[in-house]
């Protein structure tokens, strides 16, 4: 708290646009191409280390991967809670930059990072304790001691996973995406350097993996309280004479962050699903395989991300500015560029899929999961090309202030369609494991394309709401 209030002693806001706002507000390919390059190096070093966070854990053998992907749910929440009103903040404050109101920006920033404080106050002592009880009612079983010491490390450190995370947010919304990168890259290398140390050096196991993260995550946020509450030089700033407590900023802040926080649980709700299932149709030993493969296919898709947190901004910034025709530029453009990337990875992953798992199952403990991981990451080739429909679609709601509808085509995509047909395939229809990965698949296929087609409905008819307001403007005119 001492660094918000020697934040507010006085109005330091940096003078004049910062590079990120001018490109945020230019040409949307060009701002896509800028804002995106930066973030898909930082994401892909970040998947970097959760491949490698799993090949250390892989020395523990198959009960310690089993345990990471019966807790991978809930530490997804966490990321998806602050991801999410990181999103929120990412909208508000890209929408105010649009619209020309430094203040309202500014103030934006402020309520996110207090949204950040209270919900890490609410959720870290539950968690907590309630670990052992949540792992079993995950189905870990007799893993459940494991998912017990990698869970509570995890959540103890819930702090710093929320506020890094909205931290994020807030400098991709002035378009920074430099300093997120700067910020994202350190994080990952301590904790690259540290799960060696803790797991085998000092002895701690499965614990370790979560000690390292919590650790880098805790030194970032050293850097990003700098970068904003000492240095001072971004277009938003901190200032008392910019802050007003106002419900309305809240409001539009969780409008857009509750659903996408939302959409991470759901994201987590099919990975319990998921797991349940593989566990009445398998072993535990699918799960492993698809906690393995799974990380394959997020690293895959890191590019598709990247490029939608840009969208997000991009198109925050247009809507601000009433530049609808920049939105279609930008959704358009987003996609297409998405789904060269989506089948370039496709190529290559089915190329090298065997290769690629056989780097998941060095050890002994784990080499009788080397054909069924290959297995799993040659069905997703399939799964790729499909994401860019339905992710970019929904980062251009979200630009927009339409969190609702970026939640429900998130809640088809997982539960209305991926998690019904790995249902339907896995059991009724015999498949077993396999019905599980090739649900996922055609789950992603149908999101994709209904959320394609309702994006370009929408863009369609927002020339008929030229004269809406965003919600946060009620409070800032007078700023």
């Amino acid at each position: 708290m001492k660094l918000f209030s020697f934040a507010f002693q006085k109005n330091a806001c940096f003078p004049g646009e910062t590079q990120g706002v001018t490109i945020l507000t230019g040409d949307p390919k060009k701002a896509i191409i800028s804002l995106s390059g930066p973030m898909i190096i930082a994401m892909l070093l970040m998947s970097s280390y959760n491949i490698v966070n799993a090949i250390w854990v892989v020395g523990l053998g198959s009960d310690a991967l089993a345990a990471i992907g019966f807790m991978s749910p809930l530490f997804m929440v966490l990321i998806g809670l602050g991801s999410g009103i990181g999103a929120g903040a990412t909208s508000a404050i890209a929408r105010m930059i649009g619209a020309g109101n430094r203040n309202g920006a500014s103030n934006g920033a402020v309520h996110a990072l207090l949204i950040a404080l209270i919900l890490s106050a609410i959720v870290t002592i539950p968690l907590v304790v309630f670990a052992e009880p949540i792992a079993l009612l995950f189905g870990a079983g007799e893993t459940a001691g494991l998912a017990v010491a990698y869970g509570q490390v995890l959540f103890a450190g819930s702090f710093f996973i929320i506020f890094v995370n909205i931290a994020y947010g807030i400098l991709r919304a002035e378009g920074d995406v430099k300093r997120t990168m700067y910020a994202m890259v350190a994080a990952t290398l301590l904790n690259m350097v540290l799960d060696p140390l803790l797991i085998y050096g000092l002895g701690l196991g499965i614990a370790g993996a979560a000690w390292g993260t919590i650790i880098s995550l805790a030194a970032v946020t050293v850097v990003l309280c700098y970068w904003f509450f000492i240095k001072k030089n971004l277009y938003v700033c901190f200032s008392r004479q910019v802050f007003t407590p106002c419900r309305s900023v809240v409001l539009d802040i969780l409008n857009v962050g509750i659903p996408a926080s939302v959409e991470y649980v759901l994201m987590s709700v099919l990975s319990i699903i998921l797991n349940l299932i593989l566990v009445i149709v398998a072993t535990t030993d699918a799960v492993a395989v698809y906690s393995i493969g799974f990380r394959v296919v997020l690293y895959g898709i890191v590019p598709i991300v990247a490029i939608g947190t840009s969208v997000v901004s991009v198109v925050g910034a247009a809507y601000g500015a009433r530049h609808y025709e920049k939105i279609r530029v930008a959704h358009t453009f987003s996609i297409l560029l998405g789904i060269v990337l989506a089948l370039c990875v496709s190529l290559l992953t089915g190329v090298f899929a065997y290769p690629i798992a056989s780097i998941f199952s060095y050890s002994q403990e784990s080499a009788h999961l080397y054909p069924t991981i290959a297995a799993f990451i040659g069905v997703m080739c399939l799964f790729y090309p499909f994401v860019p429909l339905g992710l970019l679609s929904s980062s251009v709601f979200q630009g927009v202030g339409k969190g609702p509808t970026s939640l429900f085509l998130t809640f088809m995509r997982s539960l209305a369609f991926a998690a019904v047909f790995a249902y339907m395939l896995a059991i009724p229809l015999g498949m077993g494991e396999q019905g599980v990965w090739w649900g996922i698949v055609a789950g992603e296929v149908a999101g994709g394309l209904l959320a394609f087609v309702w994006a370009r409905v929408y863009l369609s008819r927002l020339d008929k709401r030229s004269g809406e307001k965003p919600t946060i403007q009620k409070c800032v005119n007078e700023l």
